[in-house]
């Protein structure tokens, strides 16, 4: 049995559930390049949204200083409505009057995207005052982001002191093969770790050289 609580946890039928995924696709001229993180993300959508669920999803692209035109999340609320084939509304407002109206106007199965959380300065500092005002949107938190679960931002830790928090099938698949690898692996094992910054990653390496066989690193950091 896992030490996490899973979607199998918990009853979403008619309930409000804040979705944090990780969007962040690369991007050309507005264009979407790779739809990887998109697609990787729909089981946890579909499945909450067939469970009857109101589906609000949570994300962030690129690094914005302020409200940023060119890295708002509405081109990639119109992706996963083509990739899920039903709509997914698109909020220009992360939180706030627009946001509120939004959310309250939906209907059992319905899938929205509220704005780039980052186009605030309280989620990158993990603000609680920021957290308990995205947390008032919804009635359940499922976290489905791993890639920046290693974040203490108020939309990947700060939600989880306010709602019951429960990994997303994304999630629990990570955590499943990350436990498997380094618990129970079969040897030799190899680590590959990329990236563009060594300063972030010495502790996770300086635990891994403890646990694996090899480490190749890659990206920026070799």
């Amino acid at each position: 049995m896992a030490d996490f609580l899973t979607l199998d946890d918990i009853a979403v039928a008619d309930k409000t559930v804040l979705v944090r995924l990780d969007l962040n696709v690369p991007m050309q001229n507005g264009q979407i390049t790779d739809m990887t993180r998109i697609a990787k993300s729909l089981p946890t959508v579909r499945e909450l949204a067939g469970k009857k669920a109101k589906v609000v999803i949570l994300s962030h692209l690129g690094r914005p200083r302020g409200v940023d035109a060119s890295l708002t999340l509405k081109p990639v609320a119109q992706a996963v409505a083509g990739q899920l084939g039903t709509p997914c509304t698109f909020v220009p407002a992360t939180i706030g009057a627009t946001a509120q109206a939004a959310v309250q106007a939906m209907q059992p199965g319905d899938v929205l995207m509220l704005e780039n959380v980052r186009f605030h300065a309280e989620e990158e500092a993990n603000a609680p005052a920021f957290a308990k005002t995205l947390a008032a949107l919804g009635d359940i938190y499922v976290n489905d982001a791993f890639s920046t679960a290693h974040r203490a931002h108020a939309s990947t830790e700060g939600l989880a002191h306010h709602l019951p928090a429960v990994a997303g099938r994304l999630m629990q698949a990570e955590l499943q093969a990350l436990a498997q690898a380094l618990t129970t692996p079969e040897r030799p094992v190899l680590a590959i770790v990329g990236g563009s910054k060594v300063s972030s990653k010495i502790d996770l390496l300086n635990n891994l050289v403890t646990k694996v066989d090899a480490v190749a690193i890659g990206g920026g950091m070799a």
